[in-house]
């Protein structure tokens, strides 16, 4: 009884000292002890400047609906660890279906590697993407690289808004 008491004492000591330390610090404190603690906020872009009031992480959060439901067994081997019930390539098509196939695919589609792109658990952007879409875009594809057109320079524009990142009938992707 009184090694509960004790390891409930350094619990409690570690995650008030985590408490006093770095965002990063005190979020893995967290995470070690709860369940559903949200991630933290994506850091601002290099040389933007973001007024903590108008950071809202968690109004944004978005949640895979296994992950949120807790069925890790959905996606997990129960006893494994870390281990994929299918192979990772094959793993979202269990559950997502986009269709028939087209005639042109990207290659992370292609390839099974949704995780290239997507968080398999929670995000802060929209379809579980790993950042903002554009973002997510020049990881591979370079700027100076694009065609010549009007919309690749427009700043406002997002490339999902002509390209579908999956598979399209058409060249380059478009819709």
């Amino acid at each position: 009884m009184q090694s509960r008491s004790l390891a409930a004492c350094a619990a409690v000591l570690l995650f008030v000292a985590a408490a006093a330390c770095s965002p990063p610090a005190r979020h893995a404190a967290l995470t070690f002890f709860f369940d559903g603690v949200p991630p933290l906020a994506p850091p601002p872009e290099p040389g933007q400047e973001v007024a903590a009031a108008t950071v809202q992480p968690r109004k944004f959060h978005r949640e895979h609906g296994p992950y949120g439901a807790k069925l890790c067994n959905s996606c997990h081997e129960s006893t494994a660890g870390n281990t994929y019930v299918v192979p990772r390539d094959r793993l979202c098509a269990q559950c997502h279906d986009f269709g028939p196939e087209k005639r042109l695919l990207h290659d992370p589609f292609a390839s099974g590697d949704c995780m290239s792109c997507h968080d398999p658990h929670s995000s802060a952007y929209r379809y579980l993407l790993l950042a903002a879409p554009n973002k997510v875009c020049a990881e591979c594809h370079e700027q100076a690289a694009l065609p010549e057109d009007p919309s690749h320079t427009d700043a406002a524009k997002v490339c999902v808004d002509c390209h579908d990142p999956h598979q399209s009938d058409k060249e380059a992707l478009l819709r």
